[in-house]
C-alpha cells in the first residue's frame, strides 16, 4: 500500500493499492492494467490514421503484433541492462508487473520492428512512423499513471518557495523515509501532461503536414525536450557514469529531431514555391490546350497569311488523334491568354519575357509590319 496526498490542491492522504485484484495466487496490478489499456488505445488510434496513410488494416495488425512484443522486450531489456546490480534472479528480470520499463528501450525496439515490417511489406516507413508516433504518446500519457499506482517515478523533494509547491505530492513510503510524509515533484504527472499537450498539438497539425515523417519528427522533438527537463528532477534516474541516460537521450532527440524537422520543412516550402512560380507558364507546353478559368478567354494567333495556326498540321489537314510535340516558340505562338485583370496580365507577360527573351516583342513587330 502507498499513501499519497496533494495538499496544495485540497487532496488529503489516501491509500493506493498496487494490486487491482487477485485470481488465486495471481496478482493483477494496476500498472499492468494501465499499460494494457494504453496499448489497446494506441492500436485503435493507428487504425484511425491508417486510412489516411494508405496502410491496410491487415498490414497494421501484423505491424502491431510484432511491434508490441518487441517494444515490451526492448523496454524491459533497456531498464535491466542499465541497473543490473538490482537483480538477483531471472524471475526478477522478467517481472515487468513490478515496474521497470524504460520508454526509450521500447521506442528503439519498436522503431526497428516497424522498419523491418515496412521493408518486408513494401510500406512507406515514414508514413508508418507518422501514424505510430501519436499512438506512442497515448501509451506514455496513460503509462505514467501506472507509476503513480506503484508510488514511483517521482522527483526530488520540493522546496516551500518553489512555484511548483502548490502541486507537491506527499508520499509514504518514500526515498527519505518509510513512515514519514515528505513532499516531492510529481514528475509522473508533469510528463503525462506534457505528452497530452503535445498529442493535442500534433493531431491539430496532422492533416497539414508537409512531408512524410514530419509527425514523427515533431513527436521526437517535443518529447525529447520535455523529458530532458523533467528527468533533471527525478530521483530514480538511470545513470551511466555521471550522466542521466534519459536526459542525454532527450537532449539528442530534441536537437536532431528539430534540425531534421526544420530542414525538411524548408525543403518542402521551396518545392511548393518553385511549383507555384512556374504553374501559369508550363500549361502552354502541353500537347493540349490549357485550361481557362471563367474570367479568361483563349484567342488563337493567326500567322502572316491570316490562317489559324491552331488548325494546321504537317499535311495541311487537321489530325484530331495525334498532336505533334511543340517547341517553346511554337507553344508561345499557339495561344495567348487574355485575362480580365491587368495585374495578372502583366505578371504573365513578365514570366513569358523571362522565359522567351524578346521573342514576343519581335513577333508583334513582324505582325505589325505585315499588316502595314
Amino acid at each position: 500500500m502507498v499513501t499519497i496526498s496533494f495538499p496544495g490542491i485540497g487532496i488529503d492522504n489516501f491509500m493506493v493499492n498496487k494490486v487491482a485484484f487477485s485470481i488465486g495466487n495471481l496478482e493483477v496490478r494496476w500498472y499492468g492494467i494501465i499499460i494494457t489499456l494504453g496499448i489497446i488505445l494506441a492500436v485503435a488510434y493507428c487504425a484511425y490514421r491508417a486510412k489516411q496513410e494508405q496502410i491496410s488494416v491487415d498490414d497494421l495488425l501484423d505491424m502491431a503484433i510484432f511491434t508490441i512484443i518487441f517494444a515490451i522486450i526492448g523496454a524491459r531489456l533497456y531498464y535491466v541492462l542499465t541497473s543490473l546490480s538490482e537483480y538477483d534472479s531471472f524471475y526478477e528480470v522478467i517481472a515487468i508487473w513490478e515496474g521497470g520499463l524504460a520508454i526509450y528501450g521500447g521506442i528503439i525496439a519498436g522503431a526497428i520492428t516497424i522498419y523491418v515490417v515496412c521493408r518486408i511489406k513494401k510500406i512507406s516507413f515514414a508514413k508508418a512512423f507518422d501514424m505510430v508516433a501519436p499512438a506512442v504518446m497515448i501509451g506514455q500519457i496513460l503509462g505514467r499513471w501506472g507509476n503513480f499506482f506503484n508510488g514511483e517515478a517521482y522527483g526530488r523533494e520540493i522546496a516551500e518557495n518553489s512555484i511548483f509547491y502548490f502541486i507537491r505530492m506527499g508520499l509514504i513510503p518514500n526515498i527519505e523515509s518509510a513512515s514519514k510524509m515528505h513532499y516531492f515533484h510529481p514528475t509522473f504527472l508533469y510528463e503525462s501532461l506534457w505528452n497530452l499537450v503535445g498529442f493535442i498539438i500534433i493531431n491539430a497539425l496532422y492533416k497539414k503536414k508537409k512531408f512524410d515523417g514530419q509527425i514523427c519528427l515533431m513527436y521526437i522533438s517535443w518529447y525529447g525536450f520535455g523529458r530532458m527537463l523533467i528527468e533533471g528532477l527525478r530521483t530514480d534516474s538511470l545513470y551511466v557514469g555521471a550522466f542521466r541516460i534519459s536526459q542525454v537521450i532527450g537532449f539528442l532527440c530534441f536537437v536532431v529531431g528539430s534540425v531534421l524537422l526544420i530542414y525538411n520543412l524548408v525543403k518542402a516550402r521551396r518545392t511548393t514555391l518553385t511549383s507555384f512560380d512556374y504553374a501559369p507558364v508550363y500549361p502552354n507546353f502541353s500537347h493540349t490546350a490549357p485550361k481557362v478559368s471563367s474570367d479568361e478567354t483563349v484567342s488563337p494567333i493567326s500567322d502572316g497569311d491570316g490562317e489559324n495556326t491552331q488548325s494546321k498540321s504537317d499535311g495541311g489537314e487537321t489530325d484530331g488523334d495525334e498532336k505533334e510535340e511543340e517547341t517553346n516558340e511554337e507553344a508561345f505562338k499557339r495561344y495567348r491568354i487574355i485575362r480580365s485583370s491587368d495585374d495578372k496580365n502583366e505578371e504573365i507577360d513578365e514570366k513569358l519575357k523571362n522565359l522567351f527573351g524578346t521573342e514576343e516583342e519581335d513577333n508583334d513587330g513582324n505582325n505589325d509590319g505585315d499588316n502595314n
